[in-house]
């Protein structure tokens, strides 16, 4: 009875390695001996790649202003909040610049009905004068006086637009989406032109800084492509990258900066990630991320030798690759074959070392 005991240990580690269900059945082979699917290991062609760390810091950090000397009458977010973009994130006490629009729209009012009246007067003297019935300094006084009331108009006008953008002034409206990082004033209190009202971040803007040594950045300034990759394993293409012209004189490093594309993609600023920049090409050996076990410190792989035997192989990775593919650095080679089900490879396993 100790099979079944060891097929259920087998299962059971392989479980708690986290693997994932295997891949297509046109991606592996059948061996008669186990039954397993498998893939055979042959080095394909792909872009050469060499990470470093980068620290993500926000592309839009803010502190909004305020451009009103006014007691400070709604703060609807406070710190943490996610605030969209044209959100009102403050507004004052706004009753004089109400009342300076008010009066500058009466004028405004005012100087048109004239210029309707001037407009009149001043077509009537035209029609008199194309008849030789007036004088043409009668003519003149009636364009003078158009042509003032239209200048009265247009002062009215402006009047009017900088009474409404005073009045704009006191409700400050956020510039971007992101979240509140410092709130710098209180409910009630009264504002200053210039005094700092709250600081914000874009989460959906984000770059990561990345140090390169200076043995590197001539194939980086090459190839001028790389790929974000995150903490939960997902890939990102980078959506530009911006390269120094020179060298930190102490470090003798180029700070790079890659922009990640336009989104929200569950990161923060300070969080570390690996940047994979192209370099060229090369040929390596790739593994489905599903055929990988790994148990605490160990990352390896089940191997199905010729006669059907499955025995556990430790490898070394690469990072993954932007399709999710894992590159062998040490382990095993080209030729063999790696069980793409390591639960089913697990048992198997089990089963072989019962019978002996």
């Amino acid at each position: 009875m100790r099979v079944p005991a060891l097929i259920l240990a087998a299962a059971t580690a392989a479980l708690a390695a986290g693997c994932g269900e295997s891949p297509p059945a046109d991606r592996g082979t059948t061996v008669p001996a186990t039954g397993l699917e498998t893939v055979t290991l042959a080095p394909e062609t792909v872009v050469d790649e060499v990470a470093f760390d980068g620290n993500l810091e926000a592309l839009n950090r803010s502190t909004v202003a305020s451009e009103v000397n006014a007691r400070v009458t709604e703060l609807p977010f406070d710190v943490g909040d996610y605030v969209e973009q044209g959100e009102v994130i403050a507004r004052f006490r706004d009753t004089s610049q109400q009342a300076r629009l008010r009066a500058a729209q009466a004028g405004l009012d005012e100087a048109r009905a004239r210029l309707a009246e001037v407009a009149e007067t001043y077509r009537r003297a035209r029609a008199l004068y194309e008849k030789e019935l007036i004088a043409k300094a009668q003519l003149e006084n009636a364009v003078a006086a158009y042509e003032s009331a239209k200048a009265r108009v247009s002062a009215a006008e402006a009047d009017v637009r900088g009474a409404q953008e005073a009045l704009e002034h006191t409700v400050v409206r956020a510039p971007y989406s992101g979240v509140v990082l410092e709130r710098h004033v209180e409910l009630g209190e009264t504002a200053t032109v210039g005094q700092p009202l709250m600081t914000g971040l874009s989460l959906e803007h984000l770059r990561a800084v990345v140090d390169i040594p200076q043995s590197y950045i001539a194939a980086l300034r090459e190839h001028r492509s790389a790929r974000a990759i995150l903490p939960d394993g997902a890939s990102v293409p980078a959506a530009s990258l911006r390269i120094p012209p020179g060298a930190d004189p102490q470090t003798h490093t180029f700070r790079v900066l890659v922009r990640l594309p336009e989104g929200d993609h569950g990161v923060f600023p300070g969080t570390l990630v690996k940047i994979a920049f192209v370099r060229g090409e090369t040929r390596r050996l790739l593994l489905p991320a599903t055929a990988v076990v790994r148990r605490s410190e160990v990352v390896a792989v089940y191997v199905v030798g010729e006669d059907g035997r499955v025995t556990l192989r430790q490898v070394r990775l690469d990072e993954p690759r932007a399709d999710g593919r894992l590159p062998v650095l040490a382990g095993v080679s080209e030729g063999e074959r790696v069980a793409l089900d390591p639960i089913a490879a697990g048992i198997a396993r089990a089963k072989q070392a019962a019978a002996r």
